[in-house]
């Protein structure tokens, strides 16, 4: 497997002797030929979601409902019957978007999809991952909790906040300009908005693990409880702790480890390190690409 910094060296002895335009088109070959060589090796299809939230700031980095056009754009002309491996890194983002791309991914691959979290797959990314029948994990990579965020805040954190008002103002009624200066931040209804999205989640999350990871009626008791650890803060729970390998097998979820296939690993990683290079060549923020097609989001999009 070539590391990054052998693949970064194969590109700048490009760079030294070609033009930009043809190091780019070099970078976005080598990148292509990593997902074939992956998708060639498993006999499965492969789809890449990345994002460039590690390396830059902007719009549109989060699972919104635009990636459901990306999806749409590099599932045209793959052979359905060979299932998908969906390789996630991701800071996660809209349940609803989840919701829309999960349902649409099954009905063309007919629930034969794992996914390969070869870093990170945060939030509504950790959502995904639980609707298919395995998580490929090494043992760098990262779960999430599933709790749903508004503008970068916490479902949980908002819920909690009007909650611990409504006991203080009961206790202490003269603090109500102080609690009106605090909660003025939030829209109306927004308390409303918040639980309605952590209930979807804990909704989804029961139901896709009941239709392809487990069974709904043999492993309820199951179910129920990787939803209880993903889906609440009863045990101090913050939304970027990271869940890693041995966490996501102790709670229960299929796991396959990474490290467990050297070839895999070595396909898989090959992927990530050309799509780190590709965000720090490129002006994209992310990327949704099979080993036929490619949608790029670019920054100056947003």
């Amino acid at each position: 497997m070539p590391s990054r910094n052998q693949i970064i060296s194969q590109i700048g002895q490009i760079m030294s002797e070609r033009p930009d335009t043809e190091v780019n088109i070099y970078i976005d070959n080598l990148r292509k030929d990593y997902i074939k060589q992956l998708s060639d090796y498993s006999g499965r299809n492969t789809i890449a979601y990345y994002s460039a939230f590690m390396t830059k700031q902007s719009l549109n980095m989060d699972i919104n409902d635009s990636d459901i056009n990306g999806f749409m754009c590099v599932v045209h002309d793959l052979d359905r019957s060979k299932g998908l491996d969906l390789i996630l890194h991701t800071p996660g983002g809209s349940p609803t978007a989840s919701e829309s791309i999960v349902k649409y991914l099954r009905k063309m691959f007919k629930n034969d999809i794992r996914v390969i979290v070869p870093h990170m797959a945060m939030s509504a990314g950790t959502m995904i991952a639980c609707s298919s029948k395995e998580i490929v994990m090494g043992t760098h990579s990262s779960l999430g909790p599933i709790d749903p965020q508004f503008n970068g805040i916490p479902a949980y954190n908002i819920k909690s906040e009007f909650e611990e008002a409504e006991i203080d103002l009961e206790k202490n009624p003269n603090k109500a300009a102080y609690w009106a200066i605090k909660l003025q931040q939030y829209p109306a209804a927004f308390m409303k908005s918040a639980i309605d999205a952590i209930d979807l989640s804990d909704k989804l999350l029961t139901d896709w693990l009941g239709t392809s990871m487990f069974d709904k009626d043999l492993d309820k008791e199951k179910i129920d409880y990787i939803v209880k650890k993903l889906n609440n803060h009863t045990d101090s729970l913050v939304h970027d702790r990271h869940f890693d390998i041995d966490t996501c097998k102790g709670i229960g979820l299929n796991i396959v480890g990474l490290e467990e296939d050297q070839k895999l690993q070595e396909k898989v990683l090959s992927i990530h390190h050309a799509m780190m290079i590709s965000f720090e060549s490129f002006l994209a923020v992310k990327m949704i690409e099979s080993c036929k097609n490619t949608y790029i989001i670019n920054s100056n999009n947003n």
